[in-house]
């Protein structure tokens, strides 16, 4: 893009009183406004800048100081001045804040979390964050827990605990896992503000740049981002079909990774549940390489059918399975707990590594947790959501089916929160996602999945946010965008040769 064309002295108005810097700072400004220079463009070097406008060079420094000042724009030393993003610079400052900062992923896709769990625009429909139904929040059984039950508490029970958790609270933990095959003591628990803290953790204890992380490809956002943060290759293994031992194995002997990121039951996005003896099987191949595998489970307590198979830390023989478990999917995110499971070791260097982060995580709802849990809470809460969830799953397959068969195929999932879905036709899940905003739709493309770019036909629909009225109008606003793009691709195939674009 050559700015010249879009800058130059004859902007200026030799009658205006007003200082040359501020004047060439509104024009610069009016064209950022407008769209014409967008977020990202390079602005001319200052030198470059003074000519264009017939000024000194002190000028055009004020000029860009100014600019900075509003926001609009941000200069890197060594590398030049730019157009701000959105929200960049919002606050007046004379600091280069950019210039301060560390390294960062330059990943297209690195803010994409925070804008799944951003509020949507009134009107529209949002299919994107994986959250459980507001509507169904136990806040009435949590209200009366608080209530019967804050003033027989201990005060200092809600001063500093140990880092590693509230004591009852991993307690609590344990007794639950039991229950499903996991034993384990409360020295190899620590709590969690979520389990994204959990990889967080992980990533800084474990890895260091250029270390190996094997993972299956779709899978968790956050995952993705918190090990290529640690600075970490990720080697990947296709989530489609069997599990591909051989090609794990080739890993395991080529580069020696440090551990193997997978999510067995109910995965994000696919909803891909391993087998029994798939998980037999891996288990006996992490054991002969002493591999460590990191086993994220937030969706196996939201089955709709039979119950899965027993997690891989109930087969762990060899002590390498790290457990990460939330209530964030089972109860509401707010709650900001989540836990992992480990051998004391690992969690004494997390515990370590999490006093830098937030000397402990929140007590008072760790307190509350732990009275929901020994009451037999969570089961009865457990049971009322996977029925309403089911009906909400077979009402969006039923939608699904009937009006865009024709556009995407996807399969059923046996529990969790997704519908991942492939488009049929040649466009890509983003034109669809631009599309689908004219509805008043949204959804996270697949691409936000996978770790290098890939075919940009998948996408992911939650189905667990709302209720079965408005996911059924959310279909119908999902296959209206789909018979446009369908409209237009076919229509595009029939122009005459005279239309065709040069190539």
């Amino acid at each position: 893009m050559d700015i010249s064309n879009y800058l130059n002295s004859s902007e200026l108005n030799t009658s205006d009183k007003r200082p040359l810097y501020l004047q060439i700072a509104l024009v610069i400004a009016d064209k950022i406004q407008k769209q014409i220079l967008p977020p990202g463009t390079k602005l001319p070097p200052e030198r470059e800048l003074a000519d264009l406008f017939d000024v000194s060079r002190t000028t055009a420094i004020n000029a860009y100081r100014k600019l900075e000042q509003e926001g609009l724009v941000w200069t890197k030393v060594g590398s030049g001045t730019y157009v701000a993003e959105e929200g960049e610079g919002e606050l007046v400052s004379e600091v280069p804040w950019p210039q301060l900062f560390t390294a960062f992923p330059q990943n297209p896709l690195a803010s994409i979390l925070r804008k799944i769990v951003a509020a949507p625009a009134p009107g529209s429909i949002s299919l994107a964050p994986g959250m459980p139904d507001p509507a169904f929040y136990p806040m009435d059984a949590f209200a009366e827990l608080f209530n019967g039950n804050i003033g027989r508490t201990p005060p200092s029970d809600f001063g500093h605990i140990p880092i590693e958790g509230y004591d009852p609270f991993r307690k609590a933990i344990t007794t639950m896992l039991s229950e499903r095959g996991i034993f384990a003591s409360k020295e190899n628990v620590i709590a969690l503000s979520g389990s994204q803290e959990g990889l967080y953790l992980l990533s800084k204890v474990l890895l260091e740049p250029g270390d190996y992380v094997v993972m299956e490809v779709p899978t968790f956002i956050g995952a993705i981002q918190a090990f290529q943060a640690a600075g970490a290759r990720v080697l990947s293994l296709p989530c489609t079909g069997k599990f591909s031992f051989e090609l794990l194995e080739d890993f395991l002997i080529r580069y020696r990774p440090k551990l193997l990121y997978l999510i067995p039951t109910y995965q994000n996005p696919t909803g891909r549940v391993l087998s029994e003896q798939e998980r037999k099987d891996l288990i006996q191949l992490a054991k002969r390489y002493r591999l460590v595998i990191v086993e994220d489970d937030p969706y196996s307590d939201l089955f709709y059918g039979e119950q899965p198979p027993r997690a891989l830390k109930v087969l762990d023989s060899y002590g390498g399975v790290v457990y990460l478990g939330t209530f964030s999917k089972t109860l509401f995110p707010g709650l900001r707990i989540g836990y992992l499971v480990g051998p004391p070791v690992l969690i004494n260097r997390l515990a370590l590594e999490k006093q830098l982060v937030d000397l402990h995580s929140n007590n008072i709802a760790q307190w509350l947790l732990t009275m929901f849990l020994n009451e037999g809470k969570l089961a009865q809460h457990l049971t009322m959501v996977r029925r309403e969830y089911k009906k909400r799953r077979d009402t969006m397959a039923t939608a699904l089916r009937r009006l865009c068969a024709n556009d995407i195929e996807f399969s059923v999932p046996e529990g969790g929160f997704y519908f991942w879905c492939k488009l049929k036709h040649e466009a890509t899940s983003h034109q669809l996602l631009q599309e689908a905003a004219k509805h008043r739709i949204s959804f996270v493309p697949g691409q936000a999945f996978y770790t290098v770019p890939t075919n940009d036909n998948e996408f992911r629909l939650c189905f667990t946010s709302h209720n079965e009225a408005i996911l059924l109008e959310s279909v119908q606003r999902l296959a209206k965008t789909l018979a446009q793009i369908s409209k237009r691709n076919k229509e595009s195939d029939v122009l005459p040769s005279s239309l065709w674009p040069i190539i």
